[in-house]
């Protein structure tokens, strides 16, 4: 799925996790009243960017790293009825750790 797509530049394909779907109190949030996903897991990522002199900007993201990234940021695409985004490196706002 993910393996056909292979983001350019300093792109990243994110698979966005989805927050719970019932509040504390037992309500059912129906899907219009969530919020778009803000963390998400790196599926695939792009070779880096390019800086003002030409030079190569190396990812500092890599597959596999859970990230937090902008709110509305990103291209939301669906690949086989999943859906993914398509994100900048500098719409990434941090990289979850353990």
């Amino acid at each position: 799925m993910a393996s056909s797509l292979k983001p350019l530049a300093d792109r990243v394909l994110v698979e966005p996790i989805e927050d719970e779907e019932v509040t504390a109190g037992g309500i059912v949030l129906p899907e219009t009243a969530k919020e778009k996903p803000q963390r998400g897991k790196i599926l695939a990522t792009g070779p880096g960017g390019r800086d003002e002199d030409g030079k190569m900007i190396t990812m500092e993201v890599s597959v596999g790293d859970t990230v937090l990234f902008a709110k509305y940021a990103g291209t939301e695409i669906k690949i086989d009825r999943k859906k993914m985004l398509i994100l900048r490196q500098s719409d990434i706002l941090a990289i979850v750790t353990k």
